[in-house]
């Protein structure tokens, strides 16, 4: 892949067999911070976005000084899906485990839209039956955070956001698969053994800014350490290196990663 011009060059890594099995691996070239991130980008966990829309996010990161891992995952209509996804989003966090330079003593997810679900969700899975996909995590996260996160899965399907994308990647609604639900739905984990951040503008017009107070809102009142960061800005800036709710986020990788 091609890297931002301004940023270090990434290593392409496959954590599986499929194609979209993969993680790009940004190490910073000068010194380096506590903590590596690992991103998950958005687009209702469909074909439309790949990790290549986080590039930017990434090469930034690298250069401030932290080492990154762009996750790419299975996709609705690429093999994606309940509970595909999910297992993705968690094998690619444990297989830093086996990644040189990567370290995994302070990891933090960060995602986008979609990517913030998955990242929440990630935090979570310390808590998370066997059998279920993702359980006993290898790597356990100190944190997430989540940029316009899709953070109740079951409210996503029942208004019906992003064209009913949930239900979509649920394989139905939280009635019919209840169970799919109180795996997958980030609200549903509260508390977590794991810090959340949930960085979102009031002017969202994809994914309602109140589904990340109401997180923080359910979190905070069972004891876990989570936060509301209001930003200004569309859905998509809010990712966006050069916008003016970036500092927001590189505050909150501060913070999470101890550096």
């Amino acid at each position: 892949m091609t890297a931002s011009q301004s940023g270090p060059s990434p290593l392409r890594h496959f954590y599986g067999p499929d194609p979209s099995q993969f993680g790009d691996l940004y190490l910073p070239a000068g010194q380096r911070r506590t903590g590596t991130l690992v991103l998950f980008h958005g687009g209702w966990w469909g074909p439309k976005y790949g990790a290549d829309s986080l590039d930017g996010a990434a090469a930034d990161l690298a250069t401030r000084g932290w080492a990154v891992w762009n996750v790419e995952y299975r996709r609705l209509t690429l093999g994606g899906g309940y509970p595909e996804t999910l297992a993705d989003a968690a094998a690619a966090i444990d297989y830093l485990a086996t990644l040189e330079g990567a370290g995994t003593e302070r990891v933090v997810a960060v995602g986008h839209s979609a990517g913030g679900h998955l990242a929440v969700w990630s935090a979570g899975r310390t808590k998370l039956p066997a059998g279920a996909p993702g359980a006993g995590p290898v790597v356990k996260l100190a944190g997430a955070i989540s940029l316009a996160g899709v953070l109740d899965l079951s409210a996503a399907a029942r208004e019906k956001i992003g064209n009913g994308a949930a239900i979509d990647l649920m394989g139905g609604g939280p009635d019919e698969y209840a169970d799919r639900y109180a795996v997958a739905d980030p609200v549903l984990q509260v508390p977590i053994p794991a810090i959340v951040r949930c960085v979102h503008s009031r002017s969202d017009d994809r994914v309602p800014f109140t589904r990340s107070m109401a997180y923080a809102e359910a979190a905070s009142a069972v004891g876990q350490d989570a936060l509301l960061l209001e930003v200004e800005g569309s859905h998509f800036s809010i990712a966006d290196t050069s916008s003016a709710a970036w500092p927001t986020v590189l505050t909150a990788v501060e913070e999470l990663t101890g550096s």
